[in-house]
């Protein structure tokens, strides 16, 4: 028996691509300052992280916020403000970074779930429990980095971490929506091509 092949080109082209797409998300507002409310910079990282688990499944979604993630601490400026290196464990958003990864997976597990035919319901609860899984990783690595190794404002509370979220909360529940609302018709056409690299192969 032919063993399966790890990735495929296609597969190493999407990775690629979506780890490209979570740089540019994260910088947006280099593009687009009126994205900056509040000195507070509305990044797109979110949305391209569960859109990638959305379209392209759970396995290459989670790879794509891997490659994201190892970009970035090898030194490469793809984390927002144009950061990078290793240095960033230890920042308080880090935790959010590490949340891609399950976000995207989780993400696209619940959509696999409903294969061969997910309904957009699916893609979009999916989409916003993914959401949750980025709120609930990050916020609680933020809370517990400025307790213990970072500089906590005065007065630094686990509700105070908390209601910082609100800030981008509307935000990224309205482009979870988005994300689930836009991704069957892609996830459709790219099972199709994996289909066909598959038979190529």
């Amino acid at each position: 028996m032919t063993p399966k092949p790890s990735f495929r080109a296609l597969d190493m082209t999407l990775i690629a691509m979506f780890a490209a797409l979570m740089a540019i998300g994260a910088n947006i507002t280099s593009w687009a300052p009126f994205l900056v409310i509040g000195g507070v910079p509305i990044t797109l990282q979110t949305f391209f992280c569960l859109f990638a688990g959305a379209v392209l499944g759970r396995r290459l979604g989670a790879f794509a916020m891997i490659v994201y993630m190892l970009v970035g601490l090898v030194g490469a400026p793809v984390f927002a403000q144009f950061s990078g290196g290793f240095s960033m464990v230890v920042r308080p958003t880090f935790g959010f970074i590490l949340s891609y990864i399950l976000a995207a997976y989780i993400t696209g597990w619940i959509v696999e779930k409903g294969s061969p035919s997910p309904s957009v319901v699916r893609f979009v609860v999916a989409a916003l429990i993914g959401m949750i899984i980025n709120y609930v990783i990050g916020t609680n690595w933020m809370f517990l980095a400025y307790k213990y190794w970072g500089q906590a404002p005065e007065g630094f509370s686990y509700s105070m971490a908390w209601a910082w979220m609100f800030v981008p909360l509307p935000k990224d529940i309205i482009l979870s929506i988005v994300a689930g609302v836009i991704s069957p018709r892609i996830y459709a056409s790219l099972r199709k091509s994996f289909a066909a690299n598959r038979h190529a192969a």
